[in-house]
């Protein structure tokens, strides 16, 4: 692009991520937040920073007069939009060319085009690339029956606009259509500002194949091999790779040529992505991603290509300097998309400060969570992707599981540990995946187990101990005259169970520890290494790394991407439940829908209400026969993580089941609250 200043219209790691190339250019850049970002990563990596707004997306981000004027105050010449928020949004698109701005993309009338599904549909179909059945944009009614008539079940409702998975449901049954419909349209219209939907065939076992494709605007378009994203939950891709791990060879040949085909159609200029859904030998297209994609890493990995440094030096008017027979593949290369999430609570978004952090040394890390970070609920729950490169498949498979064994996130929940026993199974090593395979298998992968991070944490505190003796002999307890370090007993409750562990000499020495659990079995470790915020065990002759940060009346501790918090002491077992009923808001959000009133009976899984945080909705339902005592909050209001939203009064086991009331639209979250339940 030469030289000059960019502008990068985008918070988190893409921000991040294209700073870096712009600097690599010699590009001048500017940073925008919002009041919510102010000490956030990409601001403190920028030349220059511009406050746009408040923490709502709509008054910040998705303000095209406020990023426009930030450009103008800092004599920006072009803007990048990263991508979500504005990246495929044709009108900011062409305010940046009214106002004077190279706009980092495609050319606004091809966003317009392609960034609709139905309209991009169309522009396959000219182009001779093959398509799912479908029905568009029609009235509800006439989109029921049609679907039914010409469709059949199981059905995809999609959104019009926009991607990521927001805006889209799975319809298994006629009746259940019409509320998907609504949902999925909400759900739209709050992330992308459309609530237009489509529906089309669903394929619940196909393999979801894209191609990165790049042109220069006069029709000259390369593809720059694909990848695969077949790893998804709820449609929000998991894990990518590329290539793509696709058996037939045809299915493969056939995308690359539509996705060229496509390009061509349209004169594409810069960086896209066409996506297909490959069941056997069959190819279809998806959609079109006009923008640079969140797993463009793994491409860049396996070509050498950056391509957000292409994607900049084409939007200078340089030329196309890449012929196609210049782009081959090297090995193979996977990414992880690490998210503030609860993968034990239905993956329900998180928030909070991250009290420690730590990025692998040996994998790639677009990161923009550092500690002492607030994450909050303005934005998608994504903090991170981490990739690996490799020979092959198992190669760069083995280097990511020892990527999230070396990757610690303290104090806010997080994805890691799911992430890495999903890599880590036999199901992803054999490559037996589809796009709903995820969806199915989840909770198989199961739950990190506590027993070693105890371990690590009584070590780490006796040693905190020792040093402190060792400082001052009169200041704590263990410390003998003439004689070896007394043993040490320490208490600690995780969840409802209370753990005793016997520390024996110094841990940092040649101490063991023995834990007394409640089935009287004794089990012998040493710890060899315990300094600031690690702790390494030998436990049945291997060697164990943990996290590890003590905190008031607790340790936190990290080991292989799952985080355990230890309370110092405690009784466990004796939590006393609440007599009486509530369903509580799992996460700061909006109550988008209030389905029942005080006096309604209720029927398990009856939706309650609908809450939307983090531009997806969460669906609160009974869980058992139930009569609504009160309700908080009417809809539309904001409400805080904890905030009563309703009170139910349960029926005694056997009662008969009360008919159901006012039946709320159900979502893609299988949301419930139980008695005395404080979580969905």
């Amino acid at each position: 692009m030469g030289t000059g200043t960019l502008l990068v219209a985008n918070r988190g790691e893409v921000a991040v991520r294209i700073l870096r190339a712009a600097r690599h250019l010699g590009l001048r850049t500017v940073a925008v937040y919002s009041d919510a970002d102010r000490q956030a990563p990409h601001v403190n990596q920028a030349d220059r920073a511009v406050r746009i707004g408040p923490p709502p997306a709509l008054e910040s981000y998705l303000s095209i007069e406020a990023i426009l004027r930030a450009a103008h105050e800092t004599g920006a010449g072009a803007v990048h939009p990263g991508y979500g928020f504005l990246a495929e949004s044709a009108e900011f698109a062409a305010a940046c060319e009214a106002a004077g701005l190279v706009f980092v993309g495609p050319q606004p009338g091809v966003i317009e085009v392609m960034s609709r599904k139905d309209r991009a549909r169309q522009i396959a179909i000219e182009a001779g690339a093959p398509v799912l059945p479908a029905v568009e944009a029609q009235p509800t009614a006439v989109l029921v029956s049609r679907t039914i008539d010409e469709i059949g079940f199981p059905a995809l409702v999609k959104a019009v606009a926009g991607g990521g998975g927001k805006g889209m449901r799975v319809v298994a049954a006629a009746a259940d259509l019409e509320p998907a419909l609504a949902a999925a349209s909400r759900e739209a219209l709050a992330a992308f500002g459309d609530a237009s939907v489509f529906v089309e065939r669903y394929v619940p076992s196909g393999r979801h194949l894209e191609v990165q494709i790049v042109g220069d605007g006069r029709g000259r378009v390369l593809h720059l091999f694909d990848r695969d994203c077949s790893v998804q939950r709820r449609h929000q891709k998991v894990v990518e790779e590329a290539p793509a791990s696709v058996d037939a060879a045809t299915a493969r040949a056939a995308a690359l040529d539509a996705a060229l085909r496509i390009g061509a159609r349209v004169s594409y200029r810069s960086l896209g992505t066409v996506e297909f859904l490959v069941a056997g030998d069959e190819v279809f297209f998806l959609e079109m991603n006009t923008r640079l994609q969140v797993e463009h890493p793994v491409t860049e990995a396996v070509t050498g290509i950056d391509l957000v440094e292409l994607q900049l030096r084409l939007a200078g008017g340089e030329p196309l300097f890449l012929a196609q027979d210049d782009v081959t593949v090297n090995g193979h290369a996977i990414e992880v998309r690490v998210y503030a999430e609860d993968p034990e609570h239905g993956f329900l978004p998180q928030t909070g400060r991250a009290r420690l952090v730590r990025w692998p040394g040996r994998a790639r890390a677009d990161a923009a969570l550092e500690a002492g970070q607030e994450v909050g609920a303005h934005y998608d729950p994504m903090l991170a992707k981490l990739v690996t490169h490799g020979v092959d498949r198992e190669s760069a498979r083995l280097e990511m599981v020892d990527a999230l064994d070396d990757t610690a996130i303290l104090g806010l929940t997080t994805n890691v540990g799911f992430l890495r026993r999903l890599v880590a199974s036999d199901q992803f090593a054999r490559a037996q995946i589809h796009t709903s395979w995820l969806d199915g298998h989840a909770g198989d992968l199961g739950a990190g187990a506590g027993r070693m991070p105890l371990v690590a944490a009584a070590l780490y505190l006796s040693e905190t101990a020792y040093r402190t003796t060792v400082a001052d002999p009169f200041g704590a307890d263990g410390w003998r005259s003439g004689a070896p370090y007394a043993p040490s007993r320490l208490a600690f409750t995780a969840g409802e169970k209370r753990h005793e562990l016997l520390v024996v000499g110094r841990p940092g020495g040649d101490g063991g520890w023995v834990e007394v659990d409640r089935d009287g079995r004794q089990i012998e470790a040493r710890g060899l290494r315990l300094a600031q915020n690690e702790v390494v065990v030998e436990l049945d002759g291997r060697l164990e790394h943990f996290a590890v940060l003590a905190e008031p009346g607790a340790v936190l501790v990290g080991h292989r991407g799952d985080a355990f918090r230890f309370e110092l002491g405690g009784s466990g077992g004796n939590r006393r439940e609440r007599e009486d009923d509530v369903v509580v808001s799992p996460l700061p959000g909006t109550l988008v829908t209030v389905n029942v009133a005080a006096g309604d009976s209720v029927r398990p899984d009856d939706v309650l209400g609908v809450l939307e945080s983090m531009k997806m909705e969460y669906p609160l339902k009974a869980r058992l026969p139930a009569r609504v005592e009160r309700v908080g909050f009417s809809a539309g209001s904001q409400v805080a993580r904890g905030d009563v939203l309703f009170e139910l009064a349960y029926m005694a086991p056997g009662a008969a089941e009360p008919e159901a009331a006012r039946p709320g639209a159900p979502g893609e979250a299988g949301t419930t609250n139980g008695p005395g339940r404080r979580y969905p």
